[in-house]
């Protein structure tokens, strides 16, 4: 009894001395401890995610994934499967586990080595938050004090929250949301109970036990969870069974990416750095939607994509990437992509030799690298990487005649031989419900919408493939404009004192430069010249020496001066005649600003990406304030706002309701501040009408009053009137453009080389197509053959674009607005007639500028009678 006595005594000082030294310990090391309060708080570094502006997911940005998730998201057996496995007594202990810490101690003493570390949930949520993952005693004491701390400020259920989206699970996923997105591409109340343990169970080493790096470790670790939950009682041995025994199905996903569109979430993602910092930008959770949607972006992707491959295919094949067995010698076939294949080997290999060959080389969509297994007569057999088999029609093959230059091609193909040889490794797309036999376009594009009413970009688009260049040509590359200047400038003339039916000569221009010693010679394209010709006729067929003598007439400087009010920089424009031809550079996404100008009615808005800004919480961070094109425009009262100026805010609420714009995003909440006037609401209609002609076909064939706009083929394809435009072509077709607008939308096309020395050439006629479908291309085929030009080349991008976005709008009619007269006129003079036959039209004018003098009877020039005009071959394009 006296040597219990004894030890009882000694173990009673020995805690309290403990218990003193743990205080003063605690004492000693309060100072340096982290306050817990920030847990209440807490924010988690979360990646910015970009969305359009309906929702859609482009991308995210942020060196951490994570996708934070409340407890109500979380599945209750995930709960389960992380207590069982991390901390059993959780709903118990105090932040500290005394039997977890005795059986710590005691396998210390039996094994010298810390080889288990007590660690509680809380403990380990102290760790991730404010310390290490040193093994040391001191790391372990401050641990406690820690998570004794977090118990007091945090409820259970906080904890373990903070706990499941805090923790590292390898592959950069910080929380189970992300490592749910990460290895099986879905969110947490979508996975088995097999994969809720595997990620349960990733927590003690997540490089080592995680399913993509390590399948079997992760397997046996999966396993210890299940137990876990089935010795807790969490489980039945039936579900313990199913899920050990289930298959590993996890790999590698990225952002669960709902819209691809790199360049528009690239130039978001610039912005965002610029608006709060890098770093802040990337990790503080920021929801960013866009201005565009994402049907419409995806028909200005898909309209790119399309329209690079019609203009490639046009100028024939230029062979295989490589061959993987065969005789190389039967084809012209280069290496044109950085993928490079095997080496050639001489016996076929087997077919998963040919998968691995195929998986070495990355898709570029929509391009899939394929080898070609047999060839028939007029069809081919080919594999993809993934094993599958395909086979490619002859229709999908026929385009495929070689190419020589951006100028010639050759023949076209009879059979499947003339094309390609077994053991080819191609490009192959799908079009049309098929396979088709294709190949990476060299030459570029670029494509642009706005909202001409309030500048918001509905699309962007800034190359083929933003993984192979992200030089976005959109918005980065200044390029010559060509013809696409010229509604600018017959607006400087019409603001000059022209009308749209002046009359201006078009004849050769030969002027005679002393200081060079050389003439200036500028043409038309094609060498036609019409004699004296209207404004609106030659804006329509876009008539170069008409361009050159507005010029002249309105004045060099002063329409130079002009042309920065539709937002084009000062050093951009050029102080010599050849401004009226295009030989300016601007990038597509000015170009699309400043016939926005046009479109609304002369206003200069401001283009901008961005709509709102969110936390991750979904509260509103920020959100565009952009300026209208109103004027007046709406004000939070109306009272003694007269009944004319509501009648133009309510058109314009109609407008902005066609534009896709909510009440929120409209009249009601925002247009409050109105966009700069840059162009009478009068001069924006004349250019505006003029622009409407230049893409339709216009007059009678049979009156020999018929004439086409270089634009013509929009009109007969999206068979509506309520669209206008001009086509742009510089020197030697190096730069092509579209540039044209809707009631709600605006939008350019560019297509050139990147090489801008390198000139897109001129196809011809492939006896193929001809044969499949005569009429067709009788009635396309000026759009197949001859040079390139902005018609040919960059037009369809936007034709198929607006036959998109203008689907389901029904036409409209532009409103004309005041001061604007319509009054017969002469259609060869210009001047007033009191004949109402085919030589006379009706015409818009300013009112107090239409002519004041009548046509004689003998001076009217019957065009039934005129013979059509001379050609001369050009050797300029503009």
């Amino acid at each position: 009894m006296r040597y219990l006595k004894r030890i009882f005594w000694i173990s009673v000082i020995a805690g309290i001395l403990g218990l003193v030294a743990l205080l003063g310990l605690y004492f000693s090391m309060r100072p340096n401890l982290p306050s817990v309060e920030v847990l209440k708080d807490v924010r988690l570094q979360t990646p910015m995610r970009i969305y359009t502006k309906d929702g859609k997911l482009i991308s995210q940005y942020g060196v951490q994934r994570r996708i934070p998730v409340t407890l109500d998201q979380v599945p209750e057996k995930l709960k389960q499967a992380i207590i069982a496995t991390e901390d059993s007594r959780f709903y118990d202990h105090f932040g500290i586990d005394p039997i977890g810490v005795v059986r710590a101690a005691i396998n210390l003493i039996v094994t010298g080595e810390k080889q288990q570390g007590a660690s509680t949930l809380t403990m380990q949520l102290a760790r991730g938050f404010f310390l290490t993952r040193e093994k040391a005693f001191v790391r372990k004491i401050k641990e406690a004090f820690i998570a004794l701390h977090i118990e007091q400020v945090l409820t259970k259920e906080e904890i373990l929250l903070l706990y499941i989206n805090k923790v590292e699970l390898g592959h950069r996923a910080f929380g189970m949301g992300a490592a749910a997105q990460v290895y099986y591409g879905k969110s947490l109340d979508e996975l088995t109970l097999a994969q809720l343990a595997t990620l349960a169970g990733l927590p003690q080493a997540p490089s080592v036990l995680n399913p993509i790096s390590r399948p079997e470790r992760s397997v046996d670790r999966r396993r210890i969870v299940l137990f876990r939950m089935l010795d807790e009682g969490f489980i039945t041995r039936a579900e313990y069974d199913e899920a050990s025994n289930a298959p590993v199905t996890a790999e590698k996903h990225g952002a669960e990416i709902e819209v691809d569109a790199p360049y528009l979430a690239d130039i978001i993602y610039n912005q965002m750095v610029e608006m709060y910092g890098k770093e802040e930008a990337e990790t503080g959770g920021y929801r960013v939607y866009a201005t565009a949607n994402s049907e419409t972006q995806l028909a200005a992707q898909n309209a790119v994509t399309q329209n690079l491959h019609d203009y490639d295919e046009r100028h024939g094949f230029r062979g295989p990437i490589g061959f993987l067995w065969g005789d190389a010698e039967q084809s012209d076939a280069t290496v044109s992509d950085t993928n490079e294949p095997e080496p050639m080997v001489t016996n076929r290999p087997s077919l998963d030799d040919v998968r691995a060959a195929l998986s070495a080389i990355d898709p570029i969509e929509p391009l899939f690298p394929a080898v070609v297994l047999e060839v028939m007569e007029q069809a081919v057999s080919v594999m993809k990487a993934d094993g599958e088999q395909v086979i490619i029609e002859w229709i999908n093959l026929d385009w495929a005649r070689e190419y020589i230059t951006d100028s010639r091609q050759g023949s076209a193909p009879e059979k499947a031989s003339d094309i390609l040889s077994e053991g080819a490794i191609i490009w192959i797309r799908e079009h049309e419900g098929a396979w088709r036999l294709s190949q990476l376009p060299e030459v570029s594009g670029a494509f642009v919408a706005l909202n001409p009413f309030d500048g918001a970009v509905e699309a962007v688009v800034g190359g083929y493939s933003f993984y192979q260049s992200q030089f976005n040509r959109a918005t980065q590359a200044k390029r010559q404009v060509g013809s696409n200047i010229k509604p600018f400038i017959y607006a400087s003339a019409l603001d000059s004192g022209y009308t749209v039916a002046s009359v201006i000569n078009d004849a050769p221009i030969n002027q005679w430069n002393a200081g060079s010693g050389t003439a200036w010679r500028p043409q038309n394209s094609p060498a036609e010249y019409d004699g004296p010709i209207r404004m609106r006729v030659a804006l329509g067929k876009s008539k170069n020496v008409v361009s050159i003598r507005l010029l002249r007439g309105a004045g060099l400087h002063e329409t130079a001066d002009y042309l920065r009010n539709f937002g084009f920089l000062n050093e951009d424009i050029p102080r010599d005649e050849t401004l009226s031809l295009g030989s300016g550079s601007h990038t597509p996404l000015e170009v699309a600003r400043a016939m926005a100008v046009i479109a609304n009615g002369g206003f200069l808005v401001e283009p901008h990406f961005i709509h709102r800004v969110e936390n991750e919480e979904g509260q509103e961070l920020w959100q565009s304030e952009p300026v209208f094109a109103c004027d007046p425009c709406q004000s939070e009262s109306q009272e003694g706002i007269s009944e004319e100026v509501l009648d133009r805010e309510a058109q314009l609420a109609a407008q902005l309701e066609l534009s896709g714009l909510s009440e929120t995003d409209g009249p009601q909440q925002q247009v409050q501040r109105a966009a700069p006037r840059v162009m009478s609401e009068q001069t924006a209609f004349l250019v505006a009408d003029m622009l409407r002609t230049a893409v339709r076909t216009n007059g009678s064939w049979n009156k020999n009053t018929y004439w086409m706009g270089t634009g013509w083929r929009a009109r007969n394809i999206l068979g509506r009137a309520d669209i206008a435009g001009k086509t742009g072509t510089t020197n030697d077709s190096k730069d092509t453009w579209f540039t044209g607008f809707s009631q709600n939308m605006v939008a350019t096309s560019w297509v050139g080389f990147d090489d801008m020395s390198r000139q897109l050439g001129r196809a011809t006629p492939n006896r193929n197509i001809i044969n499949r479908n005569p009429e067709k291309y009788n009635w396309i085929g000026n759009g197949l053959i001859g040079s390139e030009d902005g018609a040919k080349a960059a037009q369809p991008a936007w034709i198929r674009f607006m036959q998109h976005v203008m689907a389901d709008l029904p036409e409209t009619e532009r409103e004309m607005p005041q001061n604007i007269i319509r009054v017969r006129i002469d259609r060869t003079s210009g001047l007033l007639t009191r004949r109402t036959d085919h030589t006379t039209m009706f015409e818009y004018f300013i009112r107090g500028t239409q002519p004041t003098v009548y046509i004689q009877e003998d001076e009217i020039i019957d065009p039934a009678l005129v013979d059509e005009p001379s050609t001369i071959e050009p050797d300029e394009i503009f």
